[in-house]
C-alpha cells in the first residue's frame, strides 16, 4: 500500500540537512512501530521517497514523502502513532492512501511547482514592494547566474517564476520545482534585490515552503491532493 505523508519542518530543524531527515524518519518509523515495507536484496532498506530537498535553513509547512506500508489503520491514528516519536519542529500533517502505485504517481516525479514565503529579519526601507514586484513580473528576461552540481551558467529565470506577489508583510511566490526545472527563491530574491537596487543578504531572509503542486493541466494541483483519508483498518 502506498503511503503520501505531508509534514512541517519548523523552529531549530529547519538546520537540519536532507539526509540526516532521511535517517531521522526511518529511525521514527521503527519506533512507531508501523508497518513500514522494505526493499529486497542484502542490504534492506525502508522503501521512502521524499519529493524534493528543503534546503538547510528554509522551514516548510508543506514537505512531502512517499512510503510503502504493507497494513495500515485508520490515517488518523497513524498520524498520532508516528508524531509521539517526532522532535520538536517536526509535525505529520497528513497521512493518505494513493491509489495509483505506478512512477507516475511518485511525488519526485510529480512535482513541478512550490509556494515561497519570504520574510525578512529587518524590512528594508523605503521600498514600494507591490509597485516593485510588478515592474519585476513584467520583466520580459531575468537573466542571472544559476548554479547547479554540474554548471554555473546565465539563465533566464522568468518563465520559471510563475507567480510573485506582495502580502502586506511577506513576499509570495510560486516557482518551478523538480527535476526538469527548479528554481530556488533565494536566487529569486536576488534577482529582485538587483531590480529595485538594494543590496543582497540571504541572511536576511526567512523563508517557510509552504505548498507543493503538480501540473494539472492548464493548472496546479497539490500533492496532498493525490491522495486518500484511510478511514478503516
Amino acid at each position: 500500500m502506498k503511503i503520501r505523508i505531508r509534514f512541517s519542518k519548523e523552529g531549530v530543524m529547519k538546520f537540519i540537512g536532507h539526509l540526516d531527515m532521511v535517517r531521522y524518519f526511518q529511525k521514527a518509523f521503527r519506533r512507531s512501530g508501523i508497518d513500514i515495507s522494505y526493499s529486497q536484496g542484502f542490504s534492506p532498506h525502508q522503501l521512502i521517497s521524499f519529493a524534493s530537498p528543503l534546503g538547510v535553513g528554509l522551514t516548510s509547512t508543506g514537505e512531502y514523502m512517499d512510503i510503502f506500508v504493507g497494513s495500515s489503520q485508520p490515517s488518523s491514528v497513524m498520524i498520532e502513532k508516528i508524531n509521539r516519536e517526532m522532535a520538536e519542529g517536526v509535525k505529520v500533517l497528513s497521512f493518505k492512501r494513493i491509489a495509483d502505485e505506478t512512477r507516475a504517481s511518485n511525488a519526485m516525479a510529480l512535482i513541478a511547482a512550490a509556494d515561497y514565503e519570504v520574510a525578512f529579519r529587518h524590512m528594508p526601507k523605503d521600498v514600494m514592494f507591490g509597485d516593485a514586484i510588478e515592474t519585476f513580473m513584467a520583466k520580459e528576461q531575468i537573466i542571472m547566474t544559476k548554479k547547479t552540481k554540474k554548471s554555473v551558467k546565465e539563465t533566464d529565470i522568468r518563465p520559471m517564476i510563475y507567480e510573485m506577489s506582495w502580502t502586506g508583510s511577506t513576499v509570495f511566490m510560486k516557482v518551478a520545482c523538480g527535476s526538469s526545472a527548479n528554481l530556488k527563491p533565494e536566487l529569486v530574491m536576488e534577482a529582485f534585490a538587483k531590480h529595485i537596487g538594494c543590496s543582497f543578504d540571504p541572511l536576511e531572509l526567512l523563508i517557510c515552503r509552504r505548498e507543493m503542486y503538480a501540473s494539472d493541466g492548464d493548472g496546479w494541483k497539490s500533492l496532498d491532493d493525490f491522495g486518500e483519508e484511510i478511514l478503516t483498518p
